[in-house]
């Protein structure tokens, strides 16, 4: 078997996630990562016939997105406000103000076998900031919702 496995600490195997904007050749790597969530979602139009007995459904198009939470960095999460790598220039905060098309990659992480990991590519929008600190987390954290457009492919 070849689980796959974020190797939380581990450089070069574990799941990272990298947002560019299209012909911009420069990525911004998000970093502190909590957690994520890789979404597909089928809808399924449903249906009832007078001689069937039961409802009738078929799979139609899916919602995709990325869940995730992290820890603010400044400059990711801000941008460097200069330069001209526009992700990297206007951060998290300023794709998802300005509703940024961006592309993504998300490596998954490795197997037990090494070098064998998948890496989830695709186009979308930043979306669900909802910055918090409290005294019992006495750091900014956020929500982030890569909401996508299209599929998913996967190398």
């Amino acid at each position: 078997m070849a689980f796959i496995f974020p190797a939380p600490g581990v450089a070069g195997v574990e799941a990272t996630l990298n947002i560019s904007v299209t012909g911009d050749a420069s990525n911004l790597t998000v970093p502190a990562m909590q957690d994520i969530t890789v979404n597909n979602a089928n809808d399924v139009f449903t249906w009832t016939q007078l001689d069937e007995g039961s409802k009738l459904q078929v799979a139609t198009t899916a919602t995709n997105s990325l869940d995730l939470n992290i820890v603010l960095d400044q400059t990711t999460f801000f941008g460097t406000g200069s330069g001209a790598a526009v992700a990297v220039n206007k951060g998290i905060f300023g794709l998802s103000k300005d509703k940024q098309l961006v592309e993504f990659q998300l490596y998954l992480g490795d197997t037990s076998t090494g070098g064998a990991g998948k890496t989830l590519s695709g186009f979308g929008y930043i979306t669900g900031l909802a910055l918090t600190a409290s005294a019992d987390a006495p750091v900014w954290v956020t929500p982030v919702t890569l909401s996508i457009s299209g599929d998913y492919t996967v190398a």
